[in-house]
């Protein structure tokens, strides 16, 4: 056996303190598995003297995260803390220690991937986030190494087992979002404040990471476009179900001839299609790529056990590669693509209006399509006289456009309401 591999841990929430169980549970195997014993060097937390029922001494907390993620006995950090601002500085100053990082910290790596991963390269450190997107699911390890050698032109996916499991329950109950999200608190699939999840803000992070791995290119947080599921009613539900579809929160990247565009929405997804059957508080991605075609990664994306599995999976590859004296790879960004604005991306809309049962009004709805050149697949008249309704599903064409004709078809006399508006993905309708 080589030397002792020292770790320090920022972080004993539910992650931190399953990590921190697994690795006293589990010590002498992934020594075995390393080639060098691991050692705890310390832990930091808010409150030290807290009494903790974990196997680690209790000697071994500090408050003092920023002296202990550079200690000469430290080789390994691994951040389970959150947050932006404190540990962006903890992490770029173990990585310019030439201490290598493990973090599951997605709202960091979305907005200072970048900088972290030019730290890392300057001190020939590791830098790994494989729980940052997905937990327990192998997703990014594939994206960097596996897909390396080829071209990937499209990541589709649920990337937030909270909203899946309203929008799921929504369409198997008929349920309001207000008491699906209810139910969802309840078994402790959503915050207490679950503004991150429903508004979109946790998938946008993921997305932004799975799209820099993707393309090569560095994109950050807030240049992903989002939208959240607030909006979504029974109605749309119902909508969808018609038409042979449900509503899932989806992050799509996607490359095309003049950039990148990057977004989170919730969209109608055709049930044929394998996403449309991913329910509860599962994630599934799919990767399409020039050469491996299309790839779906699935399992549970949260939930302290299948996080702290992807965490100790990094930990266990940067440790054997410390132990070997290995130095870190710089990560690829030699593409640099330009990310798209939401209004030059290319994307299909789904539209239901309140119209006047007369002569002329298809007419009228037509001409508002057609004078911002988008083309309608499919038109579907439902209900007569004043329940009258229209259902239009479009081509392809630029979501600005688009948006354009749903605000043209607002002010049209014959136009009594657009009762909902949604994006279409996977499939046609």
């Amino acid at each position: 056996m080589r030397r002792a591999i020292g770790i320090a841990v920022l972080g004993a929430g539910t992650v931190g303190t399953e990590v921190l169980r697994l690795l006293a549970e589990q010590g002498d195997e992934l020594a075995a598995r390393v080639g060098a014993p691991l050692e705890l060097r310390g832990v930091a937390v808010r409150r030290p003297d807290r009494v903790r029922d974990l196997p680690v001494d209790p000697a071994l907390f500090t408050k003092d995260a920023a002296a202990l993620v550079i200690r000469p006995d430290v080789d390994v950090v691994v951040e389970l803390v959150g947050g932006v601002e404190l540990t962006r500085g903890w992490l770029l100053s173990a990585l310019a220690a030439g201490k290598s990082v493990v973090t599951a910290n997605k709202a960091l790596l979305a907005e200072a991937a970048a900088a972290l991963q030019d730290a890392a390269a300057g001190s020939g450190a590791h830098l790994y986030y494989e729980a940052s997107v997905g937990a327990a699911i192998p997703l990014l390890r594939p994206l960097r190494e596996s897909l390396a050698g080829d071209r990937v032109h499209r990541v589709l996916g649920i990337v937030n087992g909270t909203t899946n499991y309203i929008l799921s329950r929504m369409d198997a109950t008929g349920a309001s979002f207000d008491d699906a999200l209810e139910e969802a608190t309840a078994l402790g699939y959503a915050e207490a404040d679950p503004t991150g999840d429903v508004e979109g803000f946790d998938a946008a992070y993921k997305a932004a990471i799975l799209a820099s791995l993707a393309f090569h290119t560095t994109v950050t947080g807030d240049q992903v476009h989002r939208e959240g599921i607030t909006e979504v009613t029974a109605a749309d539900i119902a909508s969808a179900r018609a038409t042979g579809a449900t509503i899932k929160l989806l992050c799509v990247c996607e490359r095309g001839e003049e950039g990148i565009s990057v977004r989170v929405h919730p969209a109608m997804v055709p049930r044929a299609h394998p996403l449309a059957g991913v329910g509860d508080a599962f994630n599934a991605v799919f990767v399409e790529a020039e050469s491996a075609g299309s790839l779906m990664f699935y399992g549970r994306g949260a939930g302290g056990a299948p996080t702290a599995s992807a965490v100790l999976g990094d930990l266990v590859t940067v440790a054997r590669a410390v132990a070997e004296g290995r130095p870190g790879t710089a990560e690829s960004r030699h593409a640099e693509l330009p990310v798209l604005p939401m209004a030059d991306t290319i994307t299909r809309y789904h539209v239901s209006l309140d119209v006047a049962d007369r002569p002329g009004v298809l007419a009228a709805v037509a001409a508002a399509f057609s004078q911002r050149d988008v083309s309608i697949r499919t038109v579907r008249q439902e209900g007569l006289g004043g329940d009258a309704s229209l259902v239009l599903v479009t081509h392809a064409a630029r979501d600005g456009d688009l948006a354009a004709t749903v605000e043209d078809l607002r002010h049209l006399d014959a136009v009594r309401s657009v009762r909902s508006v949604l994006r279409v993905e996977g499939g046609e309708l």
